[in-house]
């Protein structure tokens, strides 16, 4: 699979049902007090939208594109005139990769490994761009990354 997106991916979310935000990162500046604003309003968007609905929702003057695993909501900020379905790719993708290191992640991986999650991140995504689609890839840089602890 190749993806070519040019625009940016202004932030992503991994938050809980209940609220709390499990990973976070921005692409964009963002004063501390407005990035906890954005997350509760992510949160309240995307947790209380009917599953009956599409994956992605207008937000401020971007969209949300999001989708749900478990207890757990992935979401992404983009620009207005992006490709939703390619986002909803690229955070299903984001979840293989996971699963894959973690065997079968679970929320807790996510909060004691959190650093290697990030890593993971910043091997997919970088500058809020997307650079690297291959799985296979991502996962043997992780492995050598691994070797290297």
């Amino acid at each position: 699979m190749v993806f070519v997106l040019v625009s940016q991916i202004r932030f992503i979310l991994l938050q809980n049902r209940q609220g709390k935000t499990r990973l976070a990162k921005y692409y964009v500046p963002l004063e501390d007090s407005e990035k906890h604003k954005v997350e509760y309003e992510v949160h309240r968007l995307v947790v209380n939208r009917d599953p009956k609905f599409t994956n992605f929702v207008e937000f401020r003057t971007h969209k949300v594109i999001y989708r749900r695993y478990a207890g757990l909501f992935f979401s992404m900020c983009v620009d207005i005139t992006d490709n939703e379905l390619a986002y909803l790719e690229c955070i299903h993708l984001f979840v293989e990769i996971l699963d894959h290191f973690f065997s079968n992640v679970c929320e807790l991986d996510l909060v004691f490994n959190f650093h290697k999650v990030y890593l993971i991140l910043d091997e997919f995504i970088l500058a809020g761009e997307l650079q690297e689609t291959s799985k296979r890839a991502i996962i043997e840089r992780m492995g050598e990354l691994e070797k290297q602890e």
